[in-house]
């Protein structure tokens, strides 16, 4: 279901942003004026980034941590404004937060994933946003869910803010990955589906946790035509009194938006729109043989459903389940495919089967 939300497109925010990639930059948190100033002039030098950003407020897993200066780092936004022209973004996770950074003139607000995934906290923003026109970004839910996104989205917008956008920053897991959050791209994508026009932004410094990560993040990003990155950059990483392991320097900040190959979403050649379909033809083809499988399998698994029940036998077999998925995974690495994708894969076709047999065994004989 497409929703219709009237949403202005990033071009039109009235931003000093004219072409691909809107980067909005900054430290995790604002610790000191001194560190919050030569950051910011530091971006500001290389030319590449539109929007300051610092987390005033940082909403922490456990107490005892560090939970940002605070209110008192706000002045040091306007100092940022006044002194490089940049403007100013950070995070507001509830209605205080949301009075005192417009009374200090913040320009951007971001809500961040755990305040994304609460209704009621969304609600209350919304309402005091009420009569305000300012942008506002909302960053993905820490779950993987898609409705709660658009949700919280459109509460935003019913507040009468057509300057919105997301922030993609992934998403919580407790398998074991490469990256802090996993990206779980399928998402982002169905919601700009969900949404058209609806501004996108790329977090790759919470999705992979590590600076090292972040130029193929963006780049990868950029390739699914995202349009804007909002990464963490810090004066001094190593001494960033939090998550410092993600955040660059400026200078390097600068190597990476300087790598990055921004490509057109369409091509103007007709030989090579040409060329592009037939190809999308045999995806087609190749895509109806897989439901065509898939259906198969699934007469199959309820065949298996029925003989379970017959014999009294449980639906789960938990040594069947481990052989296929180790098999599946060994044969998707020969045939260069992701280890994410082929366990997503088997995961949701072993959970249809799972459901189809106890559709079965809930059957009266």
């Amino acid at each position: 279901m497409t929703e219709k939300l009237d949403i202005l497109p990033l071009q039109e925010w009235g931003l000093p942003y004219s072409e691909k990639p809107f980067v909005i930059a900054g430290p995790c948190s604002a610790e000191t004026e001194e560190q919050v100033i030569e950051t910011a002039i530091a971006l500001k030098k290389t030319g590449r980034v539109h929007v300051f950003r610092a987390g005033i407020w940082k909403p922490r897993t456990r107490p005892n941590s560090f939970e940002g200066v605070g209110s008192k780092g706000l002045p040091w936004m306007q100092r940022v404004k006044e002194e490089t022209g940049l403007l100013t973004s950070t995070e507001v996770a509830n209605v205080k937060h949301v009075y005192e950074a417009l009374k200090y003139g913040i320009d951007i607000l971001w809500i961040g994933a755990r305040t994304s995934a609460n209704p009621f906290a969304m609600q209350e923003i919304a309402d005091t946003l009420k009569g305000v026109d300012i942008p506002v970004f909302v960053k993905n839910p820490i779950t993987p869910d898609l409705e709660l996104w658009v949700g919280a989205i459109e509460r935003i917008r019913n507040a009468g803010i057509n300057r919105v956008g997301a922030i993609h920053r992934g998403f919580a897991t407790y398998e074991k990955t490469i990256y802090r959050n996993l990206p779980h791209w399928q998402i982002p994508i169905d919601l700009k589906n969900r949404i058209p026009g609806l501004p996108m932004l790329n977090d790759p410094s919470h999705i992979t946790g590590k600076s090292e990560m972040i130029y193929d993040l963006s780049q990868q990003a950029m390739d699914l035509n995202f349009d804007g990155l909002i990464i963490e950059s810090h004066r001094n990483p190593e001494e960033a009194w939090s998550d410092a392991r993600q955040q660059v320097t400026p200078d390097e900040l600068n190597e990476i938006l300087s790598r990055l190959i921004i490509r057109q979403p369409v091509p103007d050649n007709q030989s090579v729109m040409d060329e592009l379909g037939e190809l999308r033809n045999i995806i087609n083809i190749l895509d109806d043989q897989l439901l065509v499988t898939l259906e198969q399998r699934m007469k199959v698994a309820e065949k298996i459903g029925r003989y379970k029940k017959k014999n009294n036998i449980t639906i789960l077999q938990s040594k069947r389940w481990e052989d296929i998925i180790n098999k599946m995974l060994e044969k998707g690495k020969q045939k260069g495919l992701h280890e994410e994708t082929i366990n997503a894969i088997f995961k949701a076709i072993h959970q249809e089967s799972i459901n189809r047999q106890t559709e079965i065994m809930k059957q009266k004989d």
